[in-house]
């Protein structure tokens, strides 16, 4: 049985991916996610406001309301918690470099043009074998049209991919006025791959302390619907390699994910819940399904079920909506 994939270029084992978390923070605890059998690792973000927090620049972007940041603007990451500096940064993915025999990713989430082009050039430089461009970015100006929205995305990618050699990835939001064609630009502006989807997460009000405060909730399979829905559609259309994020928890979650066109399938929430090993146990029910099932290889499944390669392409669009609705009882 072969469940070898390719990824951004890059000869994978098999397609499960640790994505960018607390667990890939630690050294050791990459170490035990390659021993479980991660194919390849996105080491966690590295965030621009970490070492920009008391400078003028980052002062000019919190007044003027952008919302481009990690989480909130009122929630920055701990500067002396378990978010890395630039340096210790750097020299984790030298350090997940040396200690493992799997790709290393890194993960970087900007807010200046200037800092995802230096700081892509320094992961490059310590190196990381890809790079993903966690990009969060929520225009609440009135005044910003969604072209403008849209064009920072690919300048972002352009301004990148003059000055890195590694392969670079492009980790987007759900929320464009027409999904299939921001994929089309950003394929055509030289996107190595497209991660989808980054959950923007939702503040709440403390109804106690009348504040609005951070409130992260991990992903359930459910969530797994929209990307398997774009990566389905997508699939054979672009040359951009696609990765599923969010709600894959369980083999079938990876299944219906490479059926729908993935190349690889990333985890976070469903590790964070059920340990490291959890991702032995997905390996391990992958391979038995696929064996029960009688498919030879990953590749065999790949784009099964894409829009492409279905008998009613329409159950991917407005058609399904309406049977949905009376499938109801």
């Amino acid at each position: 049985m072969d469940l070898e994939t390719t990824y951004m270029g890059l000869e994978l084992r098999n397609p499960l991916v640790p994505s960018s978390s607390p667990l890939t923070a630690d050294l050791d605890k990459c170490r035990q996610l390659e021993d479980a059998g991660a194919a390849a690792i996105v080491a966690h973000s590295l965030f621009e406001e970490q070492f920009l927090h008391e400078s003028q620049e980052l002062s000019h972007y919190m007044q003027h309301g952008t919302e481009s940041f990690a989480e909130s603007l009122t929630y920055f990451p701990d500067m002396e918690d378990d978010y890395l500096g630039p340096e210790e940064y750097l020299e984790h993915i030298r350090g997940m470099k040396e200690a493992l025999d799997i790709p290393v990713f890194g993960s970087l989430n900007g807010v200046t043009t200037g800092g995802w082009v230096e700081y892509a050039k320094q992961i490059e430089e310590a190196g990381a074998d890809g790079l993903e461009l966690n990009v969060y970015y929520i225009a609440t100006d009135l005044s910003i049209p969604a072209t403008e929205v849209e064009q920072l995305y690919l300048d972002i990618l352009a301004a990148v991919k003059k000055y890195v050699k590694i392969p670079v990835a492009m980790k987007l939001g759900p929320y464009f006025s027409s999904m299939a064609d921001m994929a089309r630009r950003l394929d055509e502006a030289g996107a190595d791959s497209l991660v989808l989807f980054n959950r923007f997460y939702q503040p709440n009000i403390d109804l106690d302390e009348l504040e609005v405060v951070p409130d992260l909730t991990l992903s359930t399979p459910f969530a797994g619907r929209l990307p398997l829905r774009w990566i389905a559609i997508l699939y054979g259309r672009i040359k951009s390699d696609l990765a599923a994020t969010g709600g894959i928890h369980t083999h079938l979650d990876v299944l219906r994910m490479l059926m729908a066109g993935a190349n690889v399938t990333m985890m976070c929430s469903a590790l964070l819940m059920n340990g490291i090993r959890h991702l032995n146990t997905v390996l391990t029910d992958l391979k038995n399904w696929m064996v029960e099932k009688e498919y030879s290889s990953v590749t065999q499944m790949k784009g099964s079920m894409s829009q492409m390669a279905i008998a009613d392409p329409a159950a991917f669009e407005r058609a399904n909506y309406i049977k949905a609705l009376h499938s109801w009882k």
